[in-house]
């Protein structure tokens, strides 16, 4: 019996999307609306010194590594079978490409968070 790869993009997807539909929302509010706005929460939230803090956390790093490479696994998983929806041939290499550029991705941020 030949085994799979495909539950590990499955529940890639699945994470990802769970994490879209919860974190994606308050994310934009707070950075697209709250705090530009000014109201919620104090203006300096998103200021150079507080965001760079965020970052340099060991668990900042992790919340961004999770969020961004979540987000990058989903969104690939989705054109993946949104092209075949649609009836284009979508194979191994397409595959291939949209989790090879997924799985760059989030060795690129990995990498930049641990040289940050």
């Amino acid at each position: 019996m030949k085994g799979s790869n495909e539950p590990v993009f499955w529940s890639l997807f699945g994470a990802g999307g769970v994490l879209s539909a919860l974190i994606g929302p308050v994310l934009i509010l707070i950075t697209g609306i709250a705090v530009p706005l000014g109201f919620l929460l104090p203006e300096d939230t998103l200021s150079h010194a507080n965001v760079l803090a965020f970052v340099q956390h060991p668990l900042g790093k992790l919340a961004l590594l999770t969020v961004i490479a979540l987000f990058l696994f989903h969104g690939c998983h989705r054109m993946l079978h949104s092209l075949h929806d649609l009836g284009f041939r979508t194979g191994t290499r397409a595959a291939f490409g949209f989790y090879g550029f997924a799985t760059l991705g989030t060795v690129m941020t990995a990498l930049l968070l641990l040289i940050w």
